[in-house]
């Protein structure tokens, strides 16, 4: 798959994940077989870009792969303009959030609220596209709600606006991320459009990875919270998909060396204190299925030191 000048090595995106996505796991995941990866939402507000998170979103320092930023707002001149600061910060591909269903992100009319006003859409598009000379991607719902599916609108929108590839996640704003995805929409959204079309949704193993590619013609899938607990599923998916068979999970000290590391790269990346917090949630989603699993989290938890953090994180899996 290519999108612009850059070809992808397979046909699996991490999704932008906001808490996520940041560094750190976005190296992990394409590591372990992600084709691309996209970072965590940025607002294109130029009052946050200061800020240490904001700061840290930007850091793209040693990255490897092609890097995918994506911005979010409501407002042409300013999605321009935070487009523009982000390639001159190593941006390759810059992508739009048309997709985020978070009331804080809808009540300033960004993210999924933006499918009502397919007028605004297109400027905020055709502004975004003529400001930066990379590619410019696209990542929506399948509308806003039910009874108003109107992907199709907008990707016809999206193709006519210059935008190279378009990511839907196959449940309108109002689903938020209940019930089940359906891949309907998206497979009318290819069959209209021409530009790559990236599948997302409640793909969370490679049988389903299959199925979605199979079902809807898509040329990519974009995996979410699949990979939250399980960055090797990118690498299961692509030994699926050219096998027919399952890949062997990994081994436990393969585990145990990917956590462990995983979380120094946290503490590396964001300081001990922010780093210590963050690494908590990717701590309980690695070991969610894992013998006394609860347990340890609970007392995980407690940890305020990154060392501690460390040291019972190996003692745990040597008791394994």
């Amino acid at each position: 798959m290519r999108i612009g000048p850059y070809s992808l090595p397979n046909n699996l995106i991490l999704a932008p994940m906001a808490g996520v996505t940041d560094q750190p796991f976005r190296q992990l995941c394409y590591k372990l077989g992600a084709g691309m990866t996209v970072s965590e939402m940025l607002s294109s507000n130029p009052k946050v870009w200061q800020t240490d998170k904001s700061m840290q979103r930007m850091d793209h320092s040693g990255e490897l792969g092609i890097r995918s930023v994506q911005i979010a707002g409501s407002e042409p001149e300013l999605m321009a303009q935070a487009a523009k600061i982000n390639v001159s910060q190593g941006a390759q591909i810059i992508d739009i959030n048309m997709g985020c269903p978070a009331k804080k992100v809808n009540k300033k009319l960004a993210g999924s609220a933006l499918m009502q006003h397919p007028a605004l859409v297109e400027s905020i598009l055709t502004a975004v596209v003529e400001a930066v000379d990379v590619p410019v991607t696209l990542k929506t719902r399948t509308g806003w709600n039910l009874d108003h599916k109107n992907g199709i609108e907008i990707a016809q929108i999206a193709e006519r606006c210059g935008i190279q590839a378009l990511a839907v996640h196959g449940r309108t704003r109002a689903c938020m991320y209940k019930g089940e995805a359906e891949y309907n929409t998206i497979r009318a959204i290819k069959e209209t459009i021409s530009i790559p079309v990236i599948a997302n949704g409640d793909i969370t193993s490679p049988e389903q990875a299959a199925h979605v590619l199979r079902y809807t013609g898509a040329d990519a899938i974009m995996i979410g919270r699949g990979a939250q607990g399980n960055p090797w599923i990118f690498k299961q998916i692509q030994y699926f998909l050219e096998y027919g068979e399952h890949l062997q999970a990994p081994p436990l000290d393969e585990v145990a060396h990917t956590v462990v590391e995983h979380v120094k790269a946290l503490h590396q990346f964001y300081g001990e204190y922010k780093g210590v917090r963050i690494a908590r949630k990717h701590v309980g989603w690695y070991l969610n299925e894992r013998p006394n699993g609860r347990e340890f989290r609970q007392a995980f938890n407690g940890i305020e030191e990154a060392e501690q953090q460390i040291n019972t994180l190996e003692h745990y899996f040597l008791s394994l």
